[in-house]
């Protein structure tokens, strides 16, 4: 347990580049480029313009139609209907991840996050989750927060140390993470059991839902536990950011005091 808070193997740091012009993406699709999100001008409706959406789709790479001013604010006047953002990160395998956790002589701590769309509470998450020691973030591929440069500065540069996985299906990984004995626990409001009263020093991952509506039901289904935080006051819910950081940090606090027994 004396190695709970350590340096990772991790993502590099990359320089920000954005790729303009649908030739240009499609050939950075083609060669394993990091693709972050693509922008497409709303109406285009070429040949070229479908085979690029096609090809996103099969990469499984987000694409949003957007009016022609937001693609100038990206940066190039010349952008012929089309900009890419390539990831300020290089992304790690689910299989890579449980390898590294399984060479720890640790508990896994993991996070999902399912539909966390707002990349300032991306951003805190992880770096709180750097903040513990946690061993991974892993996202879906569709409907997640972009690793952007917002991400990054709100996560104070701990989106370059903490490893991020993504994946097709959020499913798929929570039966991958279950079958190498990694508990699932779903932060939810739909429970009157909290988190104060789980056994959180085993090997676990901790998924946290959006904001508005909290974890999918199909995941949550999915979870070998629900557990809540209290709330006593007059405001409903904890932003998923702080509520994140709470459920963490219930976590250091029973590897602590097993680590001291």
């Amino acid at each position: 347990m004396a190695a709970f808070f350590i340096p990772y193997l991790c993502p590099m740091q990359k320089e920000t580049q954005t790729i303009y012009g649908i030739r240009a993406i499609m050939e950075g699709l083609n060669a394993g480029k990091e693709i972050e999100k693509i922008y497409l001008k709303k109406g285009l409706q070429s040949e070229l313009y479908k085979e690029l959406t096609n090809l996103a789709n099969r990469k499984s790479v987000s694409v949003s139609y957007v009016p022609e001013e937001k693609l100038y604010k990206l940066g190039d006047r010349n952008h012929q209907g089309a900009v890419a953002v390539v990831s300020e990160i290089s992304y790690i395998t689910i299989e890579k991840l449980l390898e590294q956790v399984a060479e720890k002589a640790t508990p896994a701590l993991l996070l999902l996050l399912d539909g966390v769309t707002d990349v300032r509470n991306f951003g805190a998450i992880a770096r709180t989750a750097a903040c513990v020691g946690a061993d991974g973030i892993i996202i879906p591929k569709n409907g997640s927060a972009p690793v952007n440069a917002d991400a990054i500065k709100t996560s104070a540069g701990a989106l370059y140390s903490i490893p991020v996985c993504k994946v097709d299906h959020l499913k798929d990984a929570v039966f991958y993470l279950q079958s190498s004995d990694i508990k699932i626990i779903a932060a939810t409001e739909k429970t009157n059991q909290k988190i104060y009263d789980l056994n959180l020093t085993e090997s676990l991952a901790i998924i946290m839902g959006a904001e508005d509506k909290g974890v999918s039901e199909s995941i949550l289904k999915l979870a070998d536990e629900k557990a809540s935080l209290p709330i006593t006051g007059n405001i409903a819910s904890l932003n998923v950011s702080v509520a994140c950081g709470a459920i963490l940090y219930e976590v250091v606090r029973q590897r602590i005091n097993l680590k001291m027994c």
